[in-house]
């Protein structure tokens, strides 16, 4: 913890506006919980809700981060960020002992398989590992590349065309977002969930893992729009929230279909 707390201090000195590098924020993570929400079919919002104590998914979106720290929950530290190698395939090797976010919701899924038989706070603390990390394995600065450097400031352009030094992870977790949309979490859900039955179909095949090869392959070039040092503007955001927009929908679309499959 120690370690951890003079890392986090030495970070934000090189900010102008400290911020702490959490996937997507809390607009992020609640706007995917929300599409996720408005997809759930009725038996399985209503179970769902009575493990999490009358509370919905969006209500637990950000929780994760929230408790990431604290004796109980540390070892879920690392369980943030997913790793790939240089084909952008999941690569566990890359996290050692501690742990991704793949790890996570995989052990989450295997856990809720068999949910009756678990007591209802394990039920309740696996729904909400679910809820985040299918969130932050869709976040452009939540995906570790083995082959780019992550690890980089970048003058940030405010709404006033001024410029604000940022370390990139928290550009993509929160500025793009708070910088370019004002919505409510309700709002963007509805603006996104406009896709077809066969277009979510197509979005949903597969496995956690062939989501996150899918998700690093359309985030990789944020590397050539974001490089280390540049000045982000306009031209940036006009790239940046359209991606970050396909990425809310599927990480809703997905988590959705994997609570259905579960709790239906």
């Amino acid at each position: 913890m120690k370690k951890f707390l003079l890392t986090l201090f030495a970070a934000t000195l090189t900010l102008s506006c400290a911020q702490t590098a959490f996937g997507w924020g809390r607009e992020g993570h609640e706007t995917i919980a929300k599409l996720a929400e408005r997809n759930l079919t009725k038996r399985a919002k209503k179970r769902i809700e009575h493990y999490l104590g009358g509370h919905s998914i969006v209500y637990y979106a950000k929780w994760m981060d929230e408790y990431r720290h604290t004796p109980e929950y540390k070892f879920t530290n690392n369980w943030h960020i997913a790793p790939v190698d240089a084909d952008l395939n999941y690569d566990a090797t890359l996290s050692g002992s501690k742990g991704d976010a793949v790890y996570g919701l995989e052990l989450a899924i295997e856990n809720l398989r068999d949910y009756k038989h678990l007591s209802d706070s394990a039920v309740m603390v696996n729904l909400k590992y679910i809820i985040h990390l299918t969130g932050d394995m869709h976040c452009p600065a939540h995906i570790k590349y083995s082959s780019h450097n992550m690890k980089y400031d970048v003058m940030f352009e405010d709404k006033y065309h001024k410029p604000h030094k940022f370390y990139i992870h928290s550009v993509w977790d929160n500025e793009v977002i708070t910088t370019t949309r004002i919505w409510s979490v309700s709002e963007w859900a509805e603006e996104l969930d406009k896709l077809s039955k066969q277009e979510r179909a197509a979005i949903v095949a597969g496995t956690p893992r062939d989501w996150l090869h899918e998700a690093a392959v359309s985030c990789e070039p944020q590397f050539e729009w974001a490089k280390p040092d540049a000045r982000l503007g306009q031209d940036f955001l006009n790239l940046a929230l359209p991606l970050i927009e396909s990425q809310f929908q599927k990480a809703g679309y997905r988590l959705a279909h994997l609570l259905n499959e579960l709790f239906d």
